[in-house]
């Protein structure tokens, strides 16, 4: 996938061309992973660009670096800001893909990370469509586990975290996969390298709880939300391994990946190989929401122009 990074980026508080924002090569974050990232979308309806709950990716940006004691020296509302003006300064009329990240620069090569180590922050964009094919994909098993709490914080979105999703989209991808799902150390689903999961059984939206080491994705979040306002029944609780290929529907959400359908597992067909009916209808109502379609949830969005 290749992807046209807007003219601009914001670094420490400045716009600055993306082509000067450079750092050195002794930054603690290329050498340790210590750096804090967010996913966020924003969508053109032809009249406005809107980002999808800036908030609540802004409170997760934050609470991710408090995990390690990595400090982000800019308060929400100038982060928010920093985001809403990086895409005027960029004059972007297109849906587009942002990344807010903070990490740890000149620091040596010291383990003992603390709030008073110098951090960097730095935001891109660049226009995004769809990152899956949304008339469904393939996915397999990882032989790769989610880590759990008990080594490394499942709700933190820190880059040396992504490792183990790197390890297990490989794997998936050499062997032939769209995408992997992975199982948490117990044995039972916990999520996708980059996104929550769900199954459809019985007319029922069944996704795995928190301590399945599943991040507590804001779309996943949001998901719950919509398809509790459209009557539709839904549960948290364990998956094993064996109800994925027995469900009805299976589909992944994410910032990225928003609702993709999981057409065929393994070998296994899932359904009728075709996207079911709650993924189309949550889907449609996903679309409706971002676009601005649906005032209900208007207060998930934040007007650019």
């Amino acid at each position: 996938m290749k992807f046209s990074f807007s003219k601009y980026v914001w670094f420490d508080g400045k716009f600055v061309l993306g082509t000067r924002a450079n750092v050195p090569v002794t930054t603690h974050a290329i050498h340790y992973g210590t750096s804090i990232f967010e996913g966020i979308r924003a969508y053109w309806n032809t009249k406005n660009l809107f980002i999808f709950r800036l908030k609540e990716h802004t409170k997760r940006f934050r609470n991710s670096g408090n995990f390690y004691n990595i400090s982000l020296n800019f308060s929400d509302r100038q982060i928010e800001n920093a985001i809403i003006n990086l895409c005027r300064k960029n004059r972007i009329r297109k849906s587009c893909y942002i990344r807010p990240f903070y990490f740890v620069g000149q620091y040596g090569i010291n383990l003992h990370v603390t709030k008073k180590a110098p951090t960097h922050v730095a935001i891109i964009t660049f226009p995004f469509g769809d990152l899956f094919n949304k008339n469904g994909i393939s996915a397999t098993i990882s032989k790769w586990r989610k880590f759990s709490d008990t080594s490394t914080p499942t709700q933190a979105k820190m880059g040396g975290n992504y490792l183990n999703s790197i390890l297990a989209t490989q794997d998936a991808k050499q062997r032939g996969f769209n995408e992997a799902i992975l199982l948490d150390q117990s044995g039972d689903v916990s999520e996708a390298p980059g996104e929550n999961i769900f199954l459809v059984k019985n007319n029922v939206l069944i996704t795995p709880p928190l301590n399945s080491s599943a991040l507590d994705g804001i779309t996943r979040k949001s998901i719950i939300t919509i398809a509790k306002d459209l009557g539709l029944k839904s549960k948290i609780r364990k998956i094993r391994k064996t109800e994925l290929k027995l469900a009805d529907e299976v589909f992944l959400s994410g910032t990225a990946a928003e609702i993709t359908p999981v057409i065929k597992i393994d070998k296994k067909k899932i359904g009728d190989a075709k996207v079911g009916n709650i993924t189309k209808l949550l889907t449609t109502a996903y679309s409706n929401i971002v676009m601005n379609k649906n005032k209900k949830y208007s207060h998930w969005l934040t007007r650019v122009y």
